[in-house]
């Protein structure tokens, strides 16, 4: 078990409790046990599917009512676009266009293309994750756990995230 933190100094190491709930709706009614206290929520959605994709929204709102952050209109979010990998890109149905405008319209949520499988992105996006929740956690005392440590991967790709 790690302590209550302070502010984290730059490349100081920091531990990240993560709750998913993998999209399943059955796991909805345990939102409140699970979103209540959370610094910032991160939305995945599959850019091979236009369902997860529209489901975007219902999850938000519903982390939102759950949640009940004391400043829902500035509460972090990240979405990741993931599975950028599969069938070399051919089978993708959600445009990087469409995803940024998306966030754009939710108060220029930042955004990540990733590949869980091939480790796109996916140290990019957790520091921006973890800076998000650091903002939105300055204000109260934070708990920070044990650390976890994401492998970089040659395979970077920028985003353009002002993280």
């Amino acid at each position: 078990m790690g302590d209550y933190a302070h502010k984290v100094k730059e490349n100081e190491k920091m531990n990240v409790g993560i709750w998913d709930t993998a999209g399943q709706e059955r796991f909805q009614s345990l939102g409140v046990a699970f979103y209540r206290g959370a610094d910032c929520c991160v939305l995945v959605y599959d850019v091979n599917s236009m369902k997860s994709f529209d489901n975007l929204n219902n999850w938000r709102e519903e982390f939102l009512i759950q949640a009940s952050p004391s400043d829902p209109e500035n509460f972090p979010f990240v979405v990741l676009g993931n599975k950028i990998d599969v069938d070399g890109g051919n089978s993708r149905v959600v445009s990087e266009k469409k995803a940024r405008a998306w966030c754009a319209s939710k108060g220029n949520i930042p955004y990540f293309e990733t590949s869980a499988k091939e480790g796109v992105n996916v140290e990019e996006a957790f520091q921006c994750i973890a800076k998000n929740a650091l903002k939105s956690g300055e204000e109260e005392e934070i708990y920070l756990p044990d650390t976890i440590d994401v492998a970089s991967s040659s395979q970077q790709r920028t985003t353009g995230c002002e993280c």
